[in-house]
């Protein structure tokens, strides 16, 4: 095979594997994140289920040349199928909510990993109450059409942004479900150079003990330290922080019900680019259905968005090796 031949040949498979993680990653989960579901329990349950607030909040980014319809289709909302963490009867209602407009993200209560103040501001454009029944069981309920001009232009995203906020409204079971932001109401069609990011991440790990789920949080150029905060972690084997500079450091882990932070320094080789949240199951012993809260914030205490696709690709650990330069031993 002639080099011409070759080059284009691995420009071809390059095209293709990016298109493929295009797809996958506008998943929330992502199919690279290996996590199976996001979680939000009622409002009646206990923290130590693992959901700290019962509040979800996510960001659904379009690019500034996309004028076409998206939809924001959610796979599996109801609360009692067979993919639900059921508590006695199923007794639960969750509301999915999607905001658009002016200050739908650049409202500081917005980027709080809290829902407190103005969390849900902006126009609301849609609103939807889901509980025990079997119709979107194992099935997809999409939002939309909407018309990308009425998320909130955001300059620094390079798009417009909608929000979806997910809260238990009553009883106390767990919603597993998933999202994908799509350009088709029947099925899963990505936006090109979309991204979908949240503040606060809530989700359940998988009950296969040899997987490992990863997350990845963007350091912009003002970050210089973060604190890593997990929640009711389980003794569900461990967590590391991987990146450019980083190569698995470990964090120290959350009890049931209890909140650990961890605090890292981040050099200049790592501003600007995304660190990877690895959670290893642990071996010995299988926990099941375990839910976890995950956050991170920067030295100012300003939470940093969980992007499903890592801005500037998943990281590399590059080690910095210095070199010293041998001279020539002198003739005596």
């Amino acid at each position: 095979m002639t080099k011409i031949k070759i080059f284009i040949f691995s420009l071809f498979i390059c095209s293709v594997l990016l298109k493929t993680t295009t797809v996958n990653a506008q998943a929330v989960p992502a199919a690279e994140e290996n996590i199976p579901y996001l979680v939000t329990f009622g409002a009646d349950a206990e923290t130590s289920w693992g959901d700290d607030d019962f509040n979800q909040i996510y960001f659904f980014l379009i690019p500034e040349n996309h004028t076409e319809p998206v939809y924001f289709r959610v796979y599996d909302p109801e609360i009692g199928g067979m993919n639900d963490e059921q508590k006695g009867e199923y007794n639960t209602k969750v509301n999915f909510s999607v905001y658009g407009g002016f200050e739908c993200w650049s409202n500081k209560d917005a980027q709080n990993i809290d829902p407190v103040g103005k969390f849900d501001s902006g126009n609301l454009l849609a609103s939807v109450n889901f509980d025990n029944d079997p119709k979107y069981d194992n099935d997809w309920y999409t939002f939309g059409p909407f018309n990308p001009f009425e998320g909130e232009m955001i300059e620094k995203f390079g798009g417009r942004v909608f929000k979806v906020i997910v809260t238990g409204k009553s009883g106390d079971d767990g919603n597993l479900y998933r999202f994908f932001l799509s350009t088709s109401s029947k099925e899963n069609k990505e936006v090109e150079g979309g991204n979908v990011f949240t503040y606060e991440y809530t989700f359940r790990l998988s009950n296969d003990m040899n997987d490992i789920s990863q997350i990845y949080p963007f350091a912009d150029d003002r970050t210089i330290s973060v604190e890593v905060t997990n929640f009711d972690w389980d003794n569900d084997g461990y967590i590391r922080i991987n990146s450019v500079a980083k190569n698995g450091m470990l964090c120290d882990l959350s009890s049931e019900n209890q909140w650990i932070r961890n605090k890292f320094p981040i050099s200049d080789r790592e501003r600007n680019s995304s660190l990877e949240i690895q959670f290893i199951k642990r071996r010995t012993e299988l926990v099941k259905n375990n839910n976890v809260v995950i956050s991170i914030k920067n030295q100012y205490g300003e939470a940093l968005p969980f992007f499903s696709i890592p801005i500037g690709g998943v990281p590399v650990y590059t080690p910095k090796i210095k070199m010293k330069a041998i001279g020539k031993k002198k003739k005596s």
